[in-house]
């Protein structure tokens, strides 16, 4: 009975944490409470999971990471990148891509990605690429790159603390980096040649901004009852009459085309996306084929004294906004602010529509503000602005103190002078009191949503392995497999955990799968090793869908990417691991 309560609570949880019907963090707390209500776990059980190694390190190492990223230990590789590449595209990605890998082998993935989104979006203006060919890439490097360390991602954490609790072990800071090593270069390398060619090519909605005569707008206008330009292609009609005025996207009822990829036909009341310079924009309203909408009423293109431009924000993963409903956020009382559109996974809300949308991670908000509060905006934390170079924010004088406090880490855990979780925790301590972190920073750093499904996730395995579940599910697993050679088992994990990334988290995953794979071990009669590094690559292996990874999330609104684009270079890479895994993870670490 014990075993169909945990599943029951297991499916709903699942259920919640896929459609997020709640938020996540209040799915979490709900696991916990499901679980001690019940009489699975005891209240000291059920909570067990805020006091573990792998949470405090994981904590740890959020705030590490904006340290780093906050002091430009790693953000002045924007400028190094246009210096080195010399203004060639090609050259420019793959030193892009080849940092985005190094740097996130060592810290978390998602600040790192955060980082390089305003980048790629500010050199695609700078060297004519569209950012779509590279936003996914720099997402997919980042996951094959965490798994060559211990620190890399927080997965590998807490892998290594479950599987010295269960008696085999913690895993050394470079003990996976035989295997992700190769892993990461041959990822990489297929990133840089499959991307261009397989990835959509999409224009830059907003640019870095430029003190010329030649600067170039972005207006949404709407098409009138009655207009002439009624189905008309707006890529071509426009292109006819105004060759320096792209059209960037048709919102129609909420759903997003994009001209230059979508056959679609002007209709009354669809919006337009234009990005044009001035004299030209202005020429298209007396043209009264067009308006502009309610919320863009005597927007002046510039001619004002104070100008006032169009930018996009994006809400990262550690922003205090989400969840927040727009119309009670701080951005609508912001004097400087005013919000005209939310676009969202391809979809588009005017300003009419937005009065009950909670902010969610990689929501787009399109705003006019003042040029003279750009600064101002720069230095929040809350959101990105997409037109913006992220190095110009960073307080780059701190930089070689982070960097000996962040090598002090490296140093120290990987040669066992103390235990991840000290190191860590002395380096985030180092990072404030040293003012590379200020402490209010560190508080929105620690993206406690993450945390607590963590924690979450940390009950619920204890509550599978406490009534037998995960026995359970071990024997009905290996079922399948019966009579067949260990390392087809070890492939099957691999498989079910690569799954299941893509459905939960990373984190997840990992705290639930690790048991039923050291059971199918001892069942099976091997050494549990291998299953447990099996558990590692396959909980990082997420690169088909855009929902199982944070980072990929990130980039779906910015490269106005649909779902089958993660399709065309997620499914090589996860096979890329799969069979990786399968020949070398027995050789490296036998059975």
């Amino acid at each position: 009975m014990a075993i169909w309560l945990v599943t029951l609570i297991l499916v709903i949880a699942m259920l919640l944490l896929i459609t997020e019907r709640l938020p996540v963090d209040l799915t979490s707390i709900g696991i916990m409470v499901a679980l001690i209500l019940s009489g699975i776990l005891t209240p000291k059980e059920g909570i067990a999971g805020f006091a573990s190694p792998a949470v405090i390190t994981v904590g740890s190492m959020f705030l590490i990471s904006k340290g780093m990223i906050r002091t430009g230990a790693v953000g002045f590789i924007s400028q190094k990148v246009l210096q080195y590449s010399r203004g060639r595209p090609k050259l420019a990605v793959v030193l892009i891509l080849a940092i985005v890998g190094l740097a996130s082998a060592f810290i978390n993935n998602t600040p790192v990605v955060v980082l390089f989104i305003p980048i790629i979006l500010g050199l695609s203006c700078e060297l004519n690429f569209s950012p779509s060919k590279f936003l996914i890439p720099i997402s997919y490097a980042s996951i094959l790159a965490g798994t060559c360390t211990l620190i890399g991602t927080s997965t590998n954490i807490i892998i290594s603390d479950l599987s010295a609790m269960y008696g085999f072990g913690a895993l050394g800071m470079f003990e996976l980096s035989r295997l992700g090593v190769p892993i990461a270069l041959i990822g990489i390398a297929f990133l840089i040649f499959a991307a261009p060619r397989l990835m959509p090519s999409m224009h830059n909605p907003v640019c870095e901004l430029k003190n010329d005569a030649h600067r170039r707008y972005l207006a949404e206008l709407q098409v009138p009852r009655g207009s002439r330009i009624i189905g008309e292609d707006p890529d071509s009609y426009f292109a006819q009459k105004y060759p320096d005025t792209e059209v960037l996207e048709l919102i129609r009822y909420s759903h997003i085309f994009y001209p230059d990829r979508d056959a679609v036909k002007m209709a009354p009341d669809d919006l337009l996306l234009v990005k044009g310079s001035a004299n030209d924009l202005v020429e298209i309203l007396h043209e009264n084929i067009v308006e502009l909408p309610l919320g863009e009423q005597g927007i002046n293109f510039g001619a004002e004294q104070k100008k006032s431009l169009i930018v996009e924000l994006i809400i990262p993963p550690q922003s205090s906004l989400l969840g927040v409903r727009l119309i009670e956020s701080r951005l609508q009382r912001d004097p400087d602010i005013h919000i005209i559109a939310i676009k969202r996974q391809e979809l588009h809300y005017t300003e009419q529509k937005i009065k009950d949308i909670r902010l969610k991670i990689g929501d787009i908000l399109l705003i006019r503000c003042p040029e003279s509060a750009l600064d101002r905006l720069r230095g929040e934390t809350d959101y990105i602005i997409v037109e913006d170079v992220h190095h110009e924010i960073i307080h780059k004088r701190l930089a070689r103190r982070a960097f000996l406090i962040f090598g002090g880490l490296v140093v120290t855990a990987s040669t066992g002078m103390a235990g991840i979780m000290v190191c860590a925790l002395a380096a985030a301590f180092m990072m404030i009191i040293s003012g590379c972190l200020q402490l209010r920073d560190a508080y929105r750093a620690m993206e406690g949503r993450v945390l607590l499904i963590i924690i979450a996730m940390f009950a619920l395995s204890a509550a599978l392995e406490k009534t037998g579940a995960s026995e359970f599910y071990a024997r009905a697993f290996l079922s399948l497999f019966s009579g067949l050679n260990p390392i087809y088992v070890l492939s099957g994990v691999i498989i079910l955990t690569s799954i299941s990334t893509h459905i939960l988290s990373n984190n997840a995953t990992a705290i639930l799968l690790l048991p039923i794979a050291i059971s199918a071990a001892v069942g099976l009669g091997v050494n549990p090793k291998p299953f447990i590094i099996a558990v590692c690559f396959g909980a990082s292996a997420c690169f088909a869908t855009p929902i199982g990874y944070q980072t990929n999330l990130l980039v779906y609104g910015p490269g106005g990417y649909r779902f089958s684009d993660y399709l065309k270079l997620g499914m090589p890479l996860n096979l890329l691991v799969l069979v990786m895994g399968s020949l070398f993870i027995p050789m490296i670490w036998p059975f």
